[in-house]
């Protein structure tokens, strides 16, 4: 048995929430939520809805939809394609409110949420299948750029006794410095009984900032293929099980996706059947110890730098684990002497906004990043990555930017990252073309900087002011071919 499917475009929270609740009941067609802009409303199968992109806008090629799916899936979620091409997730009924549930016993019962996360990713729309099983109206954070003073404003208004919130690292970052500075901020978002925390690794550094102020923080694990996190700091949820296989962390449980919609290849291949459960291949590296789950990194962010295999995802934890680095992203970059190295990536301030003086941090402007290739903060960064990883993965520049390129989620877009600090690289093949870099790909090579100077060049395309959306002040970051010493 089959029902339609429909893709649902800019719908308020609410709107999109007495659909979700029709979805779930089986009483109304299967949704796809789109970001305003990202498709129309109305059945798939119109020219319209075949012609919209995944994911993020033009974050992929169009590709089509069907006309209906399997009576099983209520909801349709397009993940976020910062590592890759998007894939659609069909989800059932069943599995969003096995995850709602097992959520709900593992915070301590139903509560009030306060929805800050775009609701056409998996984290977003599962706070309001949480509200729906709870009974609860969820109070709803502005769209578009992510306000400290709005959310704790906002908690204000939250009535129930156990109070909750979803957030990506970069938000958490932003309300700690907000709370650090703002005692009453500081109280308003004490009073959470649990601010969940995904989409990406949180930094034990930004971890213990808001451990410090009275946060409740939580964090969780998960994808869009288990109806978001199933992990609770390091603990399985409801009947989430995980285990380790072959290195790579699997996870079984009642709120596994039915699979990829339209992808049957991809769906055999992601998951499958062991041991009378069904079990879906996460591509994550870790370890299951006592109970305890913790991801090491992904397996498919090795590069070979000088033949050794390098975790980027190692390195990037390792970088963040440094003051000022917290959310700083690692990206690789083709060497013609090492094979592939590592770069980091991290938001600079304003030059307005930077202290006179000051030298910890270079500041960047509109001119373009600032690009270190030697000097202490660099050589910081070096010798904590090579005392842990060794030589092989110390990253050989480090790259400052205005705004980091986020996805609408809030979570760095990896792709397109690396595709600007390679597009600049000399002696490296350019990149195969990507729609949301051509603006910025385009613009005037910028010249090398080495310690606190600036960089020269034409100025990259004005960025949303909160960093939140767009490409945010990266032009492509010329590096050197292989300057960098091993020795």
């Amino acid at each position: 048995m089959t029902r339609p499917l429909e893709v649902v475009s800019g719908l308020s929270a609410p709107e999109l929430s007495a659909r979700l609740r029709e979805a779930l009941s089986n009483d109304g067609p299967a949704l796809l939520p789109r970001e305003a802009g990202d498709g129309s409303r109305g059945a798939a199968g119109s020219s319209m809805q075949n012609a919209a992109p995944l994911g993020d806008a033009g974050a992929g090629a169009a590709v089509p939809l069907p006309r209906e799916v399997p009576k099983a899936v209520a909801l349709v979620i397009e993940t976020s394609g910062s590592t890759g091409v998007p894939k659609r997730v069909a989800l059932s009924a069943d599995a969003l409110l096995a995850s709602a549930a097992a959520s709900e016993q593992a915070l301590g019962g139903p509560g009030q949420w306060l929805l800050a996360l775009p609701t056409h990713y998996v984290a977003g729309v599962q706070v309001l299948v949480r509200s729906i099983a709870a009974g609860s109206q969820p109070v709803v954070h502005p769209p578009g750029h992510f306000s400290p003073e709005a959310f704790a404003a906002l908690a204000g208004r939250l009535e129930l006794p156990l109070r909750f919130s979803s957030l990506v690292p970069a938000q958490l970052a932003r309300l700690v410095e907000a709370a650090e500075a703002d005692r009453d901020i500081r109280r308003a978002v004490a009073r959470f009984d649990a601010i969940l925390i995904g989409g990406q690794a949180l930094p034990d550094p930004l971890r213990e900032r808001a451990l410090d102020l009275g946060f409740a923080v939580v964090r969780t694990y998960g994808a869009s293929e288990t109806a978001g996190g199933c992990v609770y700091d390091g603990q399985p949820i409801g009947r989430t099980v995980v285990r380790l296989n072959a290195g790579e962390l699997e996870i079984a449980g009642p709120s596994l996706a039915e699979g990829y919609l339209g992808d049957d290849e991809l769906t055999a291949a992601r998951f499958h059947s062991d041991e009378g459960l069904r079990w879906y291949r996460t591509s994550d590296a870790g370890t299951v110890v006592d109970g305890v789950v913790t991801v090491t990194g992904r397996l498919d962010d090795l590069i070979i730098s000088g033949g050794i295999k390098v975790s980027l995802g190692r390195v990037e934890r390792l970088v963040q684990a440094q003051p000022g680095f917290e959310q700083a992203v690692v990206v690789p970059r083709e060497s013609d002497r090492w094979g592939q190295v590592s770069v980091v990536v991290t938001e600079a301030p304003a030059a307005g906004a930077a202290s006179a003086g000051a030298t910890s941090t270079p500041a960047a402007s509109a001119d373009g990043p600032v690009v270190e290739l030697s000097g202490p903060r660099l050589d910081r960064l070096r010798e904590a990555v090579v005392a842990e990883a060794g030589r092989a993965a110390a990253p050989v520049a480090l790259v400052h930017v205005r705004d980091l390129p986020r996805l609408s989620s809030g979570k760095p877009d990896r792709v397109l990252i690396e595709r600007l600090v390679a597009a600049g690289a000399p002696g490296v093949a350019a990149p195969a073309p990507d729609p949301r870099a051509t603006q910025a790909a385009s613009e005037a090579p910028l010249a090398p900087a080495s310690g606190a100077a600036q960089a020269a060049g034409q100025a990259p395309p004005a960025p949303d002011p909160g960093g939140e959306h767009g490409v945010g002040g990266v032009a492509p970051v010329p590096l050197p071919g292989d300057a960098a010493s091993r020795e």
